[in-house]
C-alpha cells in the first residue's frame, strides 16, 4: 500500500514514464564485491515482475543513477529497461536528456528516489515518490511513499498502483 502525501491520485493516469534510482531503490542499498573486485548487485524479482507489468501497459522504465555497474546493465537488459542514464552526478540537468530522448513532459514522468542526490530530480518531475526507508529529506519533497523498502518490493507497489491507475490492471493481469 503507498501512502500518500499529497494528493498524486489524479496525476497518476497522466504518468508516460517511470524513472529509479538504483542503490536504494531497485536494490536495499548494500554493495557486495566478490574476490576478484567485482561488484554484485541483488535485484527483488517482485519488483522486476511491476516493471514489465508496467511496460506491458505502456509506460516507460528508465534508469538514473550516480553509479555504473555491469549487474545494472544486466539487470536492464533482461527486463528490457532502454533508457538508462548512469554515472549521473546531476540528476535534475539528466532530466533535461530524457525528455528531449522520450518526448515525453516532466509532469508525466514519475520518480522514485531514496537518498540526497534524488531531491533535485524529484523536485522537477510530475510525481515524486520515495521508498519507505529513504532518508527524511526525501520523504519530505515526495508527493507519495511507499510501504515497502528499497529492493523489497516498492517498485512493485508503484507499477501496480500506475497500472490501476490507468484502468489497465485486468488487461495486464491478463497477459500474464
Amino acid at each position: 500500500m503507498i501512502y500518500k502525501v499529497f494528493d498524486a491520485e489524479k496525476r497518476l493516469s497522466d504518468i508516460k514514464l517511470l524513472l529509479l534510482d538504483v542503490d536504494g531503490v531497485m536494490t536495499d542499498g548494500s554493495i557486495i564485491y566478490n574476490d576478484n573486485g567485482e561488484e554484485i548487485k541483488v535485484f527483488c524479482v517482485r519488483d522486476g515482475l511491476g516493471i514489465r507489468m508496467l511496460m506491458n501497459s505502456g509506460i516507460n522504465v528508465g534508469i538514473v543513477t550516480g553509479r555504473s555497474s555491469d549487474a545494472l546493465y544486466h539487470r536492464c537488459k533482461n527486463l528490457h529497461i532502454e533508457y538508462i542514464f548512469d554515472g549521473v552526478s546531476d540528476k535534475a540537468a539528466a532530466l533535461d536528456k530524457i525528455t528531449e530522448k522520450t518526448g515525453i513532459k516532466e509532469q508525466d514522468i514519475a520518480y522514485i528516489g531514496d537518498d540526497l542526490p534524488d531531491i533535485s530530480i524529484m523536485r522537477k518531475i510530475g510525481i515524486p515518490i520515495a521508498v519507505a526507508d529513504a532518508h527524511e529529506n526525501v520523504i519530505e519533497v515526495a508527493h507519495m511513499v511507499t510501504s515497502a523498502k528499497g529492493g523489497a518490493g516498492a517498485i512493485r507497489e508503484v507499477c501496480e498502483v500506475l497500472i490501476k491507475a490507468q484502468d489497465n490492471w485486468e488487461a495486464v493481469i491478463k497477459q500474464l
